[in-house]
């Protein structure tokens, strides 16, 4: 089955329930995705992490789980992955990487730290993430034509209210640091989240109980379940 999917379908930015920044890493009890041509001035933590090409982490990532870094990105800090590691061709880790399964490494990437792996190692050019996710639903869901594909991928990726089990999700083209939180599309911030930064996004709906330490700026609307502080200004 041939599929025309592609890096697009990561539209919006959810934050699951109890997603922290803490002391510059973002940490989540779920998976996260990053999308494609994405810097993150920070680290990141959570069970499998998924990093689409071209984005730049700019802090350790730790994965309870196995860790996708897809073509040509770059993490300036350590690589600790619990389970696989599966690194895309052109990735730079100015860190060390230590994978206690097995390793599948793509050509020309570089390891300033040095590596070390506890199951198999194998030197080729690991599948690109998108590809992946689309062969895993396949796999799983028993889909055979495209047209399945594509409405199971709205369900995950579209617009409605996600589901307490959806990873953190960052869409393409995001900036993240210290000072601004900013997305191109819309945001779902779950309940019992606390974050730093300068939220900049389409829309927003927030969780109950959740704690913003900066300001919220919106091109439409969005909501705020009770419980919920922003310590910053209100802008849409």
């Amino acid at each position: 089955m041939e599929s025309r999917v592609d890096h697009d379908r990561i539209r919006g930015c959810t934050l699951p329930d109890r997603t922290e920044l803490q002391e510059r890493t973002l940490k989540t009890e779920q998976d996260i995705i990053v999308g494609e041509k994405c810097r993150i001035d920070y680290g990141l933590s959570g069970k499998d992490v998924v990093v689409c090409e071209f984005s730049r982490i700019n802090g350790s990532i730790v994965a309870a789980g196995d860790a996708r870094i897809d073509n040509w990105c770059e993490v300036n800090g350590d690589v600790i992955v619990d389970e696989d590691a599966y690194l895309g061709e052109g990735v730079k880790i100015l860190g060390k990487l230590v994978v206690r399964g097995d390793l599948d490494i793509g050509d020309n990437v570089q390891i300033e730290r040095g590596f070390e792996a506890k199951g198999w190692i194998s030197i080729r050019n690991p599948m690109p993430v998108i590809i992946y996710i689309v062969m895993y639903l396949v796999a799983i869901l028993g889909i055979e034509r495209e047209d399945e594909l594509s409405s199971v991928l709205d369900k995950i990726f579209g617009e409605d209210e996600t589901p307490a089990a959806t990873p953190l999700m960052i869409p393409g083209g995001s900036v993240l640091d210290m000072q601004t939180f900013a997305v191109p599309e819309r945001m779902l911030i779950g309940s019992g989240c606390r974050l730093h930064g300068n939220i900049r996004a389409a829309s927003i709906q927030v969780g109950e109980g959740t704690t913003i330490f900066g300001s919220i700026n919106l091109r439409e609307d969005g909501s705020i379940a009770r419980g919920s502080i922003v310590h910053g200004d209100l802008q849409s």
